[in-house]
């Protein structure tokens, strides 16, 4: 049975449907991060074989193997190995620095990978937003929302989703990271930003990746959309941008307050009395980014 060294130490945010842990260690004097994927078991979710589907469970390990990104412009990954064995995959990544990159420099970044003429193989996410706000509507939609003040807000966009989803798949669609954060973004070479986390990897609808980079960016969401137009290369409609932005941004803002009211909801007191908890008021905060959004998507 794989089990990690005595010596490499946990890091935060290690584990998921698939992901066993992460660990920081050395081999000699080089300073790596491990990752630990386990191959899915009889019983686990479908979706975790679907190599379309957004919990692949082995997309990133397929990433690196392949050299999808190593040279993309925009974003790139960083120099890795990758072991397989029969329990799973072991990914053994360079240590990245944290360059502090700005809100602006990334969404730049991911407009120029937006416009980058990446492969398309069987193992990207081709859904990825489609298939976030389907594993949410199997666990039940929103229903605490319900309680709080966007609960007509949120009713709307939920009765609305198939159609907005609609909408966003008929955009172009470019090539996304899933999951640019800026801890997924940390390096930088240049013009491009080193990217970790490939798990998400795929294509969606021009502007997604922008729209989730705002729920997180310390800048403002006009400066970070004339950023990444500025990425962008010419040909792409400024209003195709923004509605993959508006779209991906408030779902996913949705689907994550939601997530962690619902994990406070049972304690004693009023739902109200929770808002500043810590694992809920960086959600609500990120909500708050996209009323604006919200009130324009109403409008369609």
């Amino acid at each position: 049975m794989w089990q990690p060294e005595p010596e490499w130490v946990a890091l935060p945010g290690g584990t998921g449907t698939s992901t066993v842990g992460l660990w920081r260690a050395a081999l000699g004097d080089r300073p790596v991060v491990i990752k630990r994927l386990a191959a899915p078991l009889p019983g686990d979710p479908v979706e975790l074989g679907e190599p379309d589907q957004v919990g692949y469970w082995r997309r990133e390990a397929d990433v690196l193997l392949t050299g999808l990104t190593a040279t993309t412009p925009g974003l790139r990954a960083g120099a890795a190995s990758v072991e397989e064995d029969h329990e799973g995959i072991t990914i053994v990544r360079d240590w990245v620095e944290d360059a502090a990159s700005s809100g602006l420099f990334l969404a730049m970044a991911l407009g120029r990978f937006a416009g980058a003429d990446v492969p398309r193989p069987r193992f990207l996410a081709r859904h990825l937003l489609r298939d976030r706000v389907a594993r949410v509507d199997r666990a039940g939609g929103w229903p605490t929302l319900a309680r709080t003040t966007v609960a007509d807000v949120a009713d709307h966009l939920w009765r609305q989703r198939e159609r907005l989803l609609d909408l966003v798949e008929a955009l172009p669609q470019v090539p996304q990271h899933g999951d640019p954060t800026a801890a997924n973004l940390p390096g930088r070479e240049g013009d491009d930003a080193t990217a970790i986390d490939w798990g998400t990897l795929g294509t969606g609808p021009v502007g997604g990746d922008l729209g989730y980079l705002s729920l997180s960016a310390r800048e403002e969401v006009e400066p970070l959309l004339d950023a990444y137009l500025l990425g962008l290369p010419a040909g792409f409609d400024r209003d195709d941008v923004v509605l993959g932005a508006q779209v991906v941004a408030v779902y996913t803002a949705l689907s994550r307050a939601e997530w962690a009211l619902a994990r406070v909801a049972g304690g004693q007191g009023a739902l109200a009395s929770k808002y500043r908890h810590p694992a809920v008021a960086p959600h609500l905060r990120a909500l708050q980014r996209t009323f604006p959004m919200m009130e324009e998507l109403l409008r369609l």
